[in-house]
């Protein structure tokens, strides 16, 4: 049954997905003091992914009630959640925000849907739709003005991580297409923390990955603090509360909606970024990132214009509004 969408429930929703978004957008800027101290990614994304599953396994237990058949239902589907949308994806934004400005690296990988429109158009040779066409134009004119090719280009290393990261949330796209209705968010959520967390202490131990972190001051405004500091706002604001927030604000404003203003969390990380680490994109950059988060726009309004003209169950967009945005 559909929930009528009252001014109060819609103001509600608003404030609560702007507060979801804003939850999302302060782990890159408040990871960097971290990576700065000598905390590598990988120990970073296992402090988020460790500490998530474990506050997240009390809500998600409940919200089961002993169903424990949708887990081993959903187990392939859980795994490869963990392993792009979360471990891929979260590790190459932290790679990537090590060699250039959260800003320029969030705004890459918020291309993704760009992205995936423009492989399956390849792959299928069907029409995407011109509001589509012209969101991608639009997104990749963009990218080029962020890249700033011409001035302060990013590190060719950042971006290359900035890629790989908008392929995960690519990957993350596809999968939740073919998610389980009856899979609730935040199990899905909760276990693909556990699967991700798995995963990094096989890459730390195995030696694939550098795995170091350190217990004393970090800088922060300008000041020394202790690293709970930023290592707490990563786990509670930016990953607990965040899809905490998430699933509420989608419940009361719907899927659709709420994706569109979770696409503030790129001006909410860029803010951040600015205050913290006093990221300060130069005018090119930010009109750059107006043209990606336009063109992306438009890509998500061809999708519910035309929903038949995208392959497998709208799986370029609808998955992103089906679900919590991947945490990064």
């Amino acid at each position: 049954m559909t929930i009528p969408l009252t001014n109060k429930r819609l103001g509600s929703g608003l404030a609560i997905a702007f507060l979801a978004a804003a939850s999302f957008g302060m782990s890159g800027p408040f990871v960097a003091p971290l990576l700065d101290a000598g905390w590598s990614p990988t120990a970073a994304v296992l402090w988020r992914t460790a500490g998530a599953a474990v506050v997240l396994a009390i809500p998600a237990i409940l919200t089961l009630r002993g169903r424990w058949g949708i887990l081993r239902q959903n187990a392939g589907l859980i795994l490869a959640y963990g392993i792009f949308a979360v471990l891929g994806s979260q590790l190459a934004f932290y790679n990537a925000i090590e060699h250039m400005s959260v800003g320029v690296a969030i705004l890459i990988e918020y291309l993704a849907p760009v992205f995936l429109v423009l492989f399956f158009w390849a792959r299928t040779r069907r029409h995407p739709g011109w509001f589509t066409i012209a969101g991608s134009a639009v997104a990749l004119t963009g990218l080029v003005l962020v890249l700033n090719l011409a001035g302060a280009a990013p590190s060719a290393v950042g971006v290359a991580w900035a890629l790989l990261a908008s392929l995960g949330a690519c990957i993350y796209f596809v999968i939740s297409a073919r998610a389980d209705a009856d899979l609730p968010p935040i199990v899905l959520a909760a276990s693909s923390m556990v699967v991700a967390s798995v995963g990094l202490g096989l890459l730390a131990i195995t030696g694939v990955a550098p795995f170091h972190f350190t217990f004393g001051e970090v800088d922060l405004l300008g000041s020394s603090v202790s690293w709970l500091v930023p290592a707490a706002v990563i786990l509670g604001m930016s990953t607990v509360a965040g899809y905490l927030l998430g699933i509420a604000g989608s419940a009361r404003l719907g899927s659709r909606l709420a994706s569109f203003v979770g696409l503030t969390e790129v001006l909410f990380a860029a803010v951040i970024a600015w205050v913290l680490l006093g990221q300060l994109p130069a005018p090119i950059q930010f009109l750059g990132g107006a043209l990606i988060l336009t063109g992306v726009v438009l890509v998500r309004i061809q999708t519910e214009r035309e929903p038949a003209a995208l392959p497998t169950h709208e799986s370029v967009v609808e998955p992103v509004e089906s679900r919590d945005p991947v945490p990064i």
